[in-house]
């Protein structure tokens, strides 16, 4: 599946896909949109409002697709990608055109779906619940089996104590 003729020195430029789907993607500098303009087996072309800097590695998020790639070159607003893994382009263009044919109902009363990121406060408020339940459980653990280990120890002699008080 190559287009263009075989010229010496020169490997054979794959068939891109024309496309035009929404994106999220993810830099060093945080999550921006972007849209996908073009995709093939190992490429995409993108443009983005976030600048991106060549050779810099970048996530690209469509649907469930999560695509990882290197900023090859760039133009303006405009990138080309190198995906790190073979890019499903007949998922995702069946995807977006599966997407055209649905019909909303209201319209224009959509909603924010996209998961927000996790910010450092509540990474950290996380941590320190996590942290609290292991030291609870670890607690709990500990103190069964001290009353397990105490109840061994003093269940013989409280027994002979009780039988020589006559109450057993």
């Amino acid at each position: 599946m190559f287009a263009g003729p075989l010229t010496r020195g020169h490997r054979p430029r794959e068939l891109r896909r024309r496309v035009l789907l929404t994106a999220r993607m993810r830099t060093s500098a945080g999550w921006s949109d972007a849209c996908i303009l073009n995709v093939s087996s190992r490429g995409l072309l993108i443009r983005a409002n976030q600048t991106v800097a060549e050779g810099s590695n970048i996530e690209l998020r469509h649907r469930e697709h999560v695509i990882v790639a290197q900023v090859v070159w760039r133009n303006g607003s405009r990138a080309g990608l190198h995906a790190e893994d073979w890019v499903p382009v007949d998922e995702i263009l069946i995807l977006s055109r599966s997407s055209i044919l649905q019909l909303t109902a209201g319209g224009t009363g959509q909603f924010e779906r996209r998961r927000q990121p996790r910010t450092h406060d509540d990474s950290r408020l996380l941590g320190r619940t996590i942290e609290f339940a292991s030291v609870a459980i670890i607690a709990i653990t500990l103190s069964c089996g001290l009353y397990s280990l105490v109840a061994q120890a003093l269940g013989e002699p409280m027994a002979r104590i009780r039988i020589a008080l006559g109450g057993g």
